[in-house]
Order: structure tokens, then sequence, then C-alpha cells
């Protein structure tokens, strides 16, 4: 998979050296010269080119591009990148960096962006998930297909404590895709169990999220408020 980063700071420069270390072709662009360091990066192309201009797009060839990710520290900059990558070179998989929270409702398909990555979002998801059980909290929006991936801490009085995960009527379009039990990975076929502790995530449309919450923790959620 080829893969284009706009932006070469140490976010720009981390993603792609995990990209490359999973066997993905990836550019690294930048306008500043100062960070255009193809010895940080050495298996990385590089490109000293502005993300937001036409001409410096072409040059990096972005219609060969299966994804483009917008990393630099301006949401302007970020959004102009990911709405051209999509609309004039046809890619089929934009993400997003969003630096400042009040911005994020900028960063949808209108704007070309199929990812948006929200770091004080995620941020806080990770607290709340390391604090709270029984309680279901999103992780991550696909802006494509109006689904989050969403995280549960399976409570020890839920109802399905020792049921085979085929067995638990979720909600329709909801899907359990990853099990997380005792450092290791479990999938989650029709006969696996789900057990007490276990960290559930899965994908499932917004409007669904409470009624999975209310399957799986009933007791610890008798009444809860529905989600804004």
């Amino acid at each position: 998979m080829r893969v284009a980063i706009a932006g070469a700071g140490a976010v720009g420069r981390s993603i792609a050296q995990e990209l490359i270390l999973n066997g993905h072709e990836v550019l690294l662009i930048d306008k500043n010269p100062s960070s255009v360091l193809p010895e940080r990066v050495p298996d990385a192309e590089w490109l000293l080119a502005d993300s937001c201009e036409m001409s410096s797009l072409e040059e990096a060839r972005l219609d060969k591009c299966d994804v483009v990710i917008a990393a630099t520290g301006d949401d302007k900059v970020n959004l102009v990148t990911s709405l051209l990558a999509k609309t004039e070179f046809g890619v089929p998989r934009t993400v997003a960096r969003v630096n400042h929270p009040n911005n994020e409702w900028l960063f949808t398909e209108a704007w070309g962006v199929d990812v948006n990555v929200s770091t004080p979002r995620i941020m806080s998801a990770l607290v709340e998930e390391a604090v709270t059980v029984g309680d279901l909290v999103r992780l991550f929006t696909f802006r494509q297909g109006n689904a989050n991936l969403v995280e549960m801490t399976l409570p020890t009085d839920s109802p399905y404590v020792g049921t085979a995960a085929g067995l638990i009527p979720f909600p329709e379009n909801c899907a359990l895709v990853t099990i997380l039990r005792d450092g290791q990975v479990y999938l989650p076929d029709v006969e696996q169990p789900v057990e007490a502790g276990d960290e559930l995530l899965f994908v499932v449309p917004a409007e669904g999220e409470d009624e999975l919450e209310r399957l799986l923790a009933p007791r610890s959620h008798p009444e809860r408020p529905a989600k804004a």
C-alpha cells in the first residue's frame, strides 16, 4: 500500500515508521526545509513541498496513493490537503489529524475526510476506559459508515458472563470485533465465551450504543439517559 503523509514533524515521522515496519510504501511531504530530515526515516520517500498546492500533489503522484494522512499541526492545512486528495486525485482513503477540538465538526466527508483523529478525544476516551467498568466508551468514529468503534469492560454482574458470543442478541448492525483478555487478543467467533473483565470492542451505529450498553450491563445502568 502506498501512503502519503502531509507533515513530517514528530507525528508524521512516527506514523511513517510504523507503516514502513508493516511493509507499506510511505512518502513524507513537508514545506518546511528544517522538517525534511531523510535520515530520521531513511526508508521513506521525502518531498519538500506544500501539500495545499496542486502542483505539489501532482509531483507527489497522489493519484497513485491508497491513503493520504494529513498530519500537520495546522487544521486548515489538514482540511485542504484532505479535500484535494479526495476530490482532485480520487484517493480512496483520507485520514486527518484534528489539532483543536473546536474544529472537529469540520472534519467530515464534505471536506474530503474519511476518518478524523482528535488527540484530545482519544486521550479522554482512554482515561474513561481506564476507570470505568460496564460503561460504553466511544473510541473512534467512522465517518463513511455512520458507525463508531466502542469499548466496554464487561462487568461481573452482566447477564451474559460466560455466554458464547454467538448466543448474545447484539443490536442490529452491531459487530463484536475483538475480545481482549489477560493481554491476549481473542477472535470473537460464535463459540467464544465472554468473561467478566473482558474488554470488548464493537463497531456499532451511534443509535445502537445505548441498546448495547443496556444489554450487557443492565443492572449497572438501570435508567441511563440517552447519549446526545
